[in-house]
């Protein structure tokens, strides 16, 4: 097979929009030690924290930290991803914005969140739109599911996309390096680092579909496409008589906290904005 000429930067970001429904179904959640670890390093539960939800997409994340009690404003720039998040998720606010330019009044959230979408913000404008967001105290978490490619089969799996997309073999290990180097190059934030290991057990179906999601995919030409496809379906067979594929994830985890303020005599301990969730500066695309 012909490797698939590289997309650009704003292709891929674009792609999902036509493949929501196909993102949401097949893409693989987040465990519970994930928000066990975030309460951990942000030092308070989640339970009623004031939660942006930044490049939200379908709402896989959007859903998981609001069942874990925080009050949750999503912010996704893409129409296709925002309209799969409403249809699924229509208790949840949505608002339309980038995190390069947050849609939401100063000091507002308790803690601003990305779920596998860091690496599409540029972090020189990023980074000081989260600390403007955020409150004195306030955290910042980041996070991506990695393939576990200490793992023989997923290793080998990964050699093959690697080669079809025409790409470096161990393109996955390098590229959560770099996204973790890359998340902020202004030395503004400290943060800290965890990796939270976890699997799912699907249909294979759904495991070459959550393949096919992602933007590199998306974008290779047909038949190519197809063509891989079908051979990846083959070798897995042999390893997965029954169909059902165990895959395995490291959730590469990073959390920066933002300074207390110094406490001021006689101050309400409790004393913050308006507790009623993160204010808008502007109603993005009607949506509050």
């Amino acid at each position: 097979m012909t490797a698939p000429e590289a997309p650009t930067a704003d292709a891929r970001a674009h792609s999902f929009n036509a493949a929501a429904a196909q993102y949401a179904e097949n893409r693989p959640s987040y465990p519970p030690a994930l928000f066990d670890t975030i309460e951990e390093l942000t030092g308070r539960p989640l339970t009623g924290a004031r939660a942006v939800d930044v490049g939200a997409g379908t709402g896989i994340a959007s859903e998981l930290l609001h069942r874990r009690g925080a009050d949750v404003l999503a912010v996704e720039p893409g129409a296709g991803m925002a309209a799969e998040f409403r249809r699924r998720n229509p208790h949840l606010s949505l608002v339309r914005g980038s995190g390069d330019a947050l849609p939401v009044a100063d000091a507002q959230a308790d803690l601003v969140t990305y779920a596998q979408a860091w690496h599409w913000t540029d972090p020189a404008c990023s980074v000081p739109e989260a600390l403007r967001v955020l409150r004195p105290g306030g955290a910042l978490a980041l996070w991506w599911n990695t393939d576990a490619t200490d793992v023989d089969w997923i290793a080998a799996a990964a050699t093959r996309a690697a080669r079809f997309l025409g790409l470096p073999v161990h393109t996955e290990q390098r590229k959560a390096a770099d996204r973790v180097a890359a998340a902020d190059p202004s030395g503004r934030l400290d943060f800290t680092r965890r990796s939270v290991r976890w699997s799912r057990h699907v249909p294979l179906d759904t495991h070459l579909a959550n393949i096919g999601s992602h933007s590199a995919f998306l974008l290779a030409p047909e038949p190519a496409r197809t063509e891989f496809f079908d051979a990846e379906r083959a070798h897995l067979i042999k390893v997965f008589p029954d169909g059902l594929v165990e895959e395995t994830y490291e959730v590469v985890l990073l959390v920066a906290t933002t300074p207390e303020p110094p406490t001021r005599p006689g101050a309400d301990p409790d004393e913050s904005p308006s507790r009623n969730g993160p204010a808008l500066t502007r109603p993005v695309d009607g949506t509050p």
